[in-house]
C-alpha cells in the first residue's frame, strides 16, 4: 500500500527536460520544489503556471510544484534531488552547497553529459564532491524526448543504479499514465552509453547536413553501437544487453529524431555553420559538444577503436572539415 505522504523532490534546472520531468512528477503523489536560475522565468511560472522559455504548453500544477530561485531552499527537505542542468554548468548551479546539504538524500542525474573540467560522469562527480553514497545515486535514461512527454505520447524511461532498490524507488516516482519507467542495475554502462549516443547523434547530424542519405546513416548507427560496446566494456566491464531500450533505444531516438538537439547541432555543422553560430542558432546546449572532448580524453588511456568519436572530435576541436573527415570515415565503417 502506497503512503499518503507526498514524496519530497527537488528539481534543479529550468530547461525542456526539467520541465518534462516536472510534468511527469506532477502526475504522482509528489511535492516538488523547482529551482530555476532565472528570477524572471520563476516569477512567470508562479503567475501563469507554465515555463515560457521551454515547453510552454505544459501546465504547471501550483499545488504540487513550488518554484524557487534559492538552491538551498530547493533541496532543504528533499528526499530526492534531480539534477537537470547541462553538465558544463552543474557545478556553478550548486555553488555554495556542501556534503552536509546532501546528507541522506538520493541524487538522480537527468544529465546526459560529462563534467568537462574533470571528464567525470555526473554521478561520479556527485559522489566525490558531495559524498553521496553509491547506493543513493541513479541516472535517468531514455529513449524519451521532452517534447513527446509534453504531448503525453507513450514514453519509456530506464532508471539505472548500482542496486535495484534505488532504481526501483526512482522508477516508481517517474511512472505515470503516459510514462513507463523500469529499473536497471548498470549505472555506469547506461550513463556512458547516454553520453556517447549524443556524440553519435552529432555525427548523424553532420552527415545529414552534408547530404548523406538513410543508407549511410543506418551503417553509421550500427557501427556506432559496436563502438559504444567496445568503449563501455573497456571502461566498466560487466554482463549487459546493449539491445535494451536504455542503450539501443536511446541511441536510435537521439540519432534519428528531429527533436534531438545533438542531431540538430550536427546538421548545422555539416551545413557549414561555425560552432558559435550553431550554438547561437539553437539557443540550447548540445551535450555531445562537450562530451566528445571528455570521451576522447578518457580513451587516450583505454585506446579503444572509435573512429566515429575521433571524427567528431577532430571536426569540433581540431578544425577538420566535415566533408574531408566524413570521407575518411566512410572507409572505416563496415
Amino acid at each position: 500500500m502506497k503512503s499518503s505522504t507526498p514524496v519530497k523532490i527537488a528539481m534543479i534546472g529550468g530547461g525542456s527536460w526539467a520541465t518534462a520531468l516536472i510534468k511527469i512528477l506532477s502526475e504522482g503523489n509528489n511535492s516538488v520544489r523547482w529551482w530555476l536560475r532565472s528570477k524572471t522565468d520563476a516569477d512567470h511560472i508562479r503567475q501563469f503556471h507554465h515555463n515560457r522559455s521551454y515547453l510552454s504548453d505544459v501546465q504547471i500544477n501550483p499545488r504540487k510544484v513550488k518554484v524557487c530561485t534559492k538552491i538551498r531552499e530547493a533541496i532543504r527537505d528533499a528526499d530526492f534531488v534531480i539534477l537537470a542542468v547541462p553538465a558544463a554548468f552543474i557545478a556553478e548551479a550548486l555553488t555554495g552547497l556542501t556534503p552536509t546539504h546532501f546528507a541522506g538524500k538520493h541524487v538522480v542525474s537527468a544529465i546526459k553529459g560529462m563534467i568537462p573540467a574533470t571528464n567525470q560522469l555526473v554521478t561520479d562527480w556527485a559522489e566525490e564532491t558531495y559524498n553521496v553514497p553509491k547506493d543513493h545515486l541513479s541516472c535517468i535514461a531514455g529513449p524519451c524526448h521532452a517534447e513527446e512527454v509534453a504531448l503525453e505520447k507513450q514514453s519509456y524511461l530506464t532508471i539505472a543504479s548500482t542496486g535495484n532498490e534505488c532504481a526501483q524507488r526512482v522508477s516508481d516516482l517517474l511512472t505515470c499514465r503516459f510514462v513507463q519507467a523500469s529499473p536497471l542495475n548498470d549505472l555506469y554502462g547506461v550513463e556512458y552509453s547516454a553520453v556517447m549516443k549524443n556524440i553519435i547523434a552529432l555525427a548523424c547530424g553532420i552527415t545529414h547536413g552534408l547530404g548523406y542519405g538513410d543508407n549511410f546513416q543506418a551503417v553509421l548507427v550500427s557501427n556506432a553501437m559496436q563502438e559504444i560496446r567496445r568503449f563501455v566494456d573497456a571502461v566498466y566491464p560487466m554482463e549487459r544487453d546493449l539491445s535494451r531500450s536504455a542503450y539501443l533505444g536511446d541511441l536510435l531516438v537521439t540519432a534519428y529524431s528531429p527533436f534531438s538537439r545533438n542531431r540538430t547541432f550536427g546538421t548545422l555543422i555539416g551545413r557549414g555553420y561555425t560552432i558559435q553560430s550553431a550554438q547561437t542558432e539553437m539557443n540550447m546546449i548540445a551535450e555531445g559538444y562537450y562530451a566528445v572532448r571528455s570521451i576522447y580524453a578518457i580513451n587516450s588511456t583505454y585506446q579503444v577503436r572509435m573512429p566515429i568519436v575521433d571524427a567528431v572530435y577532430r571536426i569540433l576541436y581540431e578544425g577538420a572539415t566535415p566533408t574531408a573527415e566524413m570521407a575518411l570515415l566512410k572507409g572505416k565503417l563496415v
